[in-house]
């Protein structure tokens, strides 16, 4: 097999871009250094094509491998035909290998065997090749030890006959793909599980088409059979267009002889059903994983990729009841300048003094942005953080700015070894305000310390295959923080180690000779870090930058090795290189091509002017928030026919979450996205993003609220039927699994004196 040819053939690209990026691959080199500096070698090849030919070729050496060893067995026992092994070459799948292995694999002996052992093969022949013949007269011929009644032989000669069905490739593979094409999931709720298993309703009485099933649904009906709740029945269909498959396929005359016809019956209910059923159970659960993981993957870009306040003095807020509310303070680069702990809310109600210690502490540290976690007492805790910014206001100072975020997996973090690394002194519970207030500085940097799987964003994330969710949410963190760069100089360790080319060993060495030496002055001096080789630099060097440096290029994306084509580029516009760095004037009008060369093509040269026109440019979106409505702060306040501003916290199959400021979110259902028939949820919405919505339906008991983003529909409209909406209680993603609510405004930079503004706070009583 032609492995880079088959992958071509399915992406629909050349063979030549796919060979070299195998090529490049087999040589050690990152994904993401691939697609952003070998555009030339791979015909600009993006992250999720290289990612998918990186799977695609496993999965194709794996299939070449077990051909190897399938030919080498059969060959062992002297049974391989020319035939059979040009069959065996051209398998494209390994179902269909195994189904042309299945007769000649060892196996335990079986009812057939044993049949044949007491010559009862010939018995079978007969019965096919006479139809007419008395089964009862032929099986008196051939009794024998073990098979000395009429009824057992025939039992045998069944036995052979339903061996060979079995065994047949072609047949098992038509019967199967028959199946699964035509046939559909049933589904009943167990008797006595009606109370119990209630979030599992819409499935009590449930049939769909095996091929329509979305991944969603097919994971909510397998964890309902899990959970005991659902029996599921896979219905082939029709058991006639089976039989008559099989008594086609071998040739058997079933009209005439009533013998056969049991026999294809009984090979169809005892064998091909239940193996087909098993393979297309199979089937249903990798389409649903798939679906499930590139859900999961989606979702985990755009909030890893979602927009950052940039570095502002930030106050980060983890709210809380009994246990108080949790404060960090930190600087413009994340370092933690002060921590308490403030008890407004029940059951202390110390809401005066929490309001005057939040007040002194943001003035002394001048804090432009207050970030609210969404958990408990949120929007409590939001009301306290407003009057506290709007002291501060009334003082004369500049208002700082209440932003609600995520603070999912903030306590995963909290109690990791690495947060006890980094603050091996302060309390527990105190390191959560700190990342939820770092994640609103820069969401990305904060949250690769995380576990992707603790975020929130995933569609029944404990159902799928938990060796591929890890490596395909790696490659997702891989890929953004990649696309965004980071700066050598500020970068965590876990940051650092999700940076191409850069293991945890590499990174905890920067992260050591930065404490020693300082700050890196230049890209080159990498290469005094120890264990960072040759091999190492070039694949992280272009996505490592340095504010500031001796070279203004190392601020850049442009690679050090094409450092001598923007000295060309200066060279024929006549300037230097920090005068060329932003002048649109001059780069807009340069053709690549009269800078391109044996290393350097148009693609890489058209990046590198584009850089040069906007060095470091980060390609995450403006800082946005939403604004909940006053007076909304819990189910019970909503009403339909509402227009709410609200953040999107997670995109399923079946439509979108969004928070709306009510402890609870709300569901858009796929149906309710637009005017027009919408397939996926991702056209529509992404996590992170803040949009309007008007409220349809509210249960207060059930907490869930229907929401629409046509904001010309009307409540108590007959709404769709919301398949797959809550089904199998496995919503993911909502209230109870917290998320990133990015505000919306403009926020602009305060330059007022932490000092003063504090005096201010004294004089006015606080």
């Amino acid at each position: 097999m032609n492995i880079a040819a088959t992958i071509a053939g399915e992406l629909g690209v050349k063979e030549s871009f796919v060979a070299a990026a195998l090529k490049l691959m087999a040589e050690g080199n990152t994904v993401p250094f691939i697609a952003r500096y070998r555009k030339e070698a791979t015909g600009g090849l993006d992250d999720s094509q290289l990612r998918t030919i990186e799977e695609r070729s496993t999965y194709l050496r794996e299939l070449e491998e077990r051909k190897e060893t399938i030919l080498a067995a059969i060959e062992e026992q002297g049974k391989l035909t020319d035939d059979l092994r040009t069959l065996i070459v051209a398998c494209e799948t390994k179902a269909r290998l195994e189904d042309l292995y299945l007769p000649y694999k060892k196996r335990r002996k079986t009812k057939a065997d044993i049949a044949r052992e007491a010559g009862l093969e010939p018995l079978t022949d007969k019965l096919i090749e006479d139809p007419t013949a008395d089964p009862e007269q032929l099986a008196g011929e051939y009794l024998t030890e073990g098979f000395e009644e009429t009824k057992k032989a025939l039992e045998g000669a069944r036995a052979i006959l339903v061996d060979r069905f079995a065994l047949d490739a072609d047949l098992v593979g038509e019967v199967r793909e028959r199946m699964y094409t035509t046939g559909s999931m049933n589904a009943g709720v167990v008797e006595g599980k009606e109370t119990e298993g209630a979030k599992f309703k819409d499935y009590f009485e449930f049939s769909e088409p095996f091929e329509k099933l979305p991944s969603h649904r097919i994971l909510a009906l397998l964890r309902g059979e899990n959970e005991g709740v659902l029996q599921l029945n896979l219905d082939a269909g029709d058991d006639a267009v089976y039989e008559g498959l099989i008594a086609d396929r071998f040739d058997l005359d079933v009209a005439t002889s009533r013998w056969l016809a049991d026999a294809v019956h009984w090979g169809w209910r005892t064998k091909l059903s239940i193996s087909s059923g098993l393979d297309v159970r199979m089937r249903l659960r990798e389409k649903a994983e798939e679906g499930a993981l590139k859900v999961f993957a989606t979702n985990l870009r755009d909030v890893l990729l979602a927009a950052p306040a940039g570095q502002r003095a930030t106050l980060g807020l983890d709210p809380g009841y009994r246990n108080g509310v949790k404060c960090a303070v930190i600087d413009p680069t994340g370092k933690v300048l002060a921590t308490t702990i403030v008890y407004p809310h029940q059951p202390q109600k110390k809401w005066a003094e929490a309001v005057r210690e939040l007040a002194s502490l943001s003035a002394a540290h001048s804090v432009d942005l207050m970030a609210i976690g969404n958990g408990t007492a949120s929007r409590e805790t939001e009301k306290l953080a407003g009057e506290v910014a709007d002291l501060i206001a009334q003082a004369g100072g500049t208002r700082p700015t209440p932003v609600v975020v995520s603070e999912a997996g903030a306590s995963v973090y909290s109690a990791s070894q690495l947060a006890a690394d980094e603050f091996p002194d302060m309390d527990v519970s105190l390191r959560g305000a700190v990342s939820i207030a770092r994640r609103l500085q820069d969401p990305l940097a904060e949250l690769v310390k995380i576990d992707p799987k603790a975020i929130g964003v995933g569609q029944y994330q404990h159902d799928v295959n938990q060796v591929a969710l890890a490596r395909t949410l790696d490659g997702v963190v891989e890929d953004a923080v990649n696309g965004v760069g980071v700066d050598l100089n500020t970068a965590s360790a876990p940051l650092l180690e999700r940076v191409a080319g850069v293991n945890s060993t590499i990174a905890a060495n920067i992260v050591a000779y930065r404490d020693e030496n300082g700050t890196f002055a230049s890209r080159k001096e990498l290469k005094k870090v120890p264990r960072l080789g040759p091999k190492a630099f070039e694949q992280s060097a272009g996505f490592l930058r340095i504010n500031g440096g001796t070279d203004p290029l190392d601020a850049s994306a442009v690679h050090p090795e094409a450092y001598p084509v923007v000295a060309r580029i200066a060279e024929k516009t006549g300037l230097g290189v920090s005068e060329l760095i932003g002048n649109s004037r001059v780069l807009t009008k340069l053709s690549p091509s009269d800078f391109a060369d044996d290393n350097f093509g148009v693609p890489t040269i058209t990046d590198i002017i584009a850089e040069l026109d906007k060095p470091g440019r980060d390609p995450r979106p403006e800082f946005k928030t939403a604004t909940f409505k006053e007076g909304v702060d819990k189910v019970s306040d909503l009403k339909p026919g509402m227009i709410l501003e609200g953040t999107v916290t997670n995109v399923a199959a079946f439509g979108a979450f969004v928070d709306v400021g009510v402890h609870q979110d709300g569901l858009v259902h796929v149906s309710a996205m637009s005017h027009k028939f919408v397939s996926d949820p991702h056209e529509v919405v992404r996590s992170g993003q803040v949009i309007k919505v008007k409220v349809m339906e509210v249960d207060v008991e059930r907490k869930r609220i229907g929401l629409s983003l046509r904001l010309d529909d009307e409540p108590g409209q007959p709404a769709p039927k919301r398949r797959g909406s809550n089904n199998g209680g496995g919503r993911t993603g909502g209230r109870n699994s917290r998320r990133d609510s990015n505000r919306k405004g403009g926020l602009g930079r305060s330059d007022h004196s932490g000092g003063s503004m504090a005096d201010a706070l004294k004089k006015a009583g606080f």
